[in-house]
């Protein structure tokens, strides 16, 4: 039986769980309002559970709200959770999926962008994400990675697993040229770390998703930016697994003027996944 863990979200394991259960429940809610059944048992407990018979995307968004509170919006349980103990020898955690599953859109992007080198790329809510380092370590083209996050824990952690600590060997560049660091910000202010129009490329894995718990005005400003310091040319992608007709209408209001798209990625690990692009309108 599927449980939403509402509560002692005490460390990282849980807290998957409980984003997983949230899937589950989204991916059921569009297969019952599509009409299909659900695909296997657990989203049939969670049907019965939750008595969710038919969950138009508004409904979706409003019961998912209600479930997870303000809770992803707070600083304090991201310290928490990126205070928690790390399961094997991976030292980085990531939500959604990490730099692998991500390369094949982001490399392309970086290859066709119409600007100096070293690329200047920005991830917003970066957390403990494979996804700053990966390109740092991976990426063939000089790439000026910046990781900003509002937990000083997370920061923290991936300042010290670039110069090599926790028994962890120091991250080399993938190009000689290219550049890593990652600074305590607040992804509603970037202001004093993010001059207008300086990067090519802003990456927002799930961030959006988590400020918008605490309401979308929040994450309207997370967008505005986001779009902010974006350069002229430059590509925001949003990486989720909210659907696009949820997600497109609240993406097209808050950044009229640009041009959005969205591609399906994965599915990973049996849950489908969608890049939200937010380019400039030519």
């Amino acid at each position: 039986m599927v449980v939403i863990r509402l509560f002692a979200l005490s460390h990282k394991a849980e807290f998957a769980t409980f984003l997983l259960d949230l899937r589950l429940l989204r991916e059921c809610g569009r297969h019952f309002a599509e009409g299909r059944p659900c695909r296997d048992l657990q989203m049939a407990a969670l049907r019965a559970t939750l008595h969710v018979a038919t969950l138009a995307a508004g409904a979706r968004r409003a019961l998912l709200g209600s479930l997870a509170g303000n809770c992803l919006a707070h600083r304090r349980l991201w310290d928490k959770l990126h205070s928690g103990p790390r399961v094997g020898s991976v030292p980085t955690f990531d939500w959604f999926f990490g730099y692998e599953e991500a390369q094949g859109l982001l490399l392309p992007l970086l290859q066709e962008a119409r600007a100096a080198y070293p690329l200047r790329v920005l991830d917003v809510g970066c957390g403990t994400s494979s996804l700053c380092t990966g390109l740092y370590t991976k990426c063939p083209i000089p790439v000026d990675v910046l990781g900003v996050d509002f937990s000083p824990v997370a920061v923290a952690h991936m300042n010290s697993l670039l110069e090599g600590g926790q028994d962890q060997i120091p991250l080399y560049p993938g190009h000689p040229a290219s550049r890593l660091q990652f600074i305590q910000a607040d992804a509603q202010d970037l202001e004093p770390v993010a001059p207008s129009g300086s990067f090519q490329l802003v990456l927002d894995k799930g961030t959006w998703d988590a400020v918008a718990r605490g309401g979308l005005p929040g994450a309207y400003q997370l967008l505005s930016e986001c779009l902010r310091v974006l350069s002229p040319q430059g590509t925001l992608i949003q990486f989720s697994d909210e659907d696009p007709d949820v997600r497109l209408p609240c993406l097209e209001q808050g950044s009229q003027g640009w041009t959005v798209t969205v591609q399906e990625l994965g599915p990973f690990r049996g849950i489908p996944y969608f890049a939200y692009l937010v380019q400039v309108s030519h």
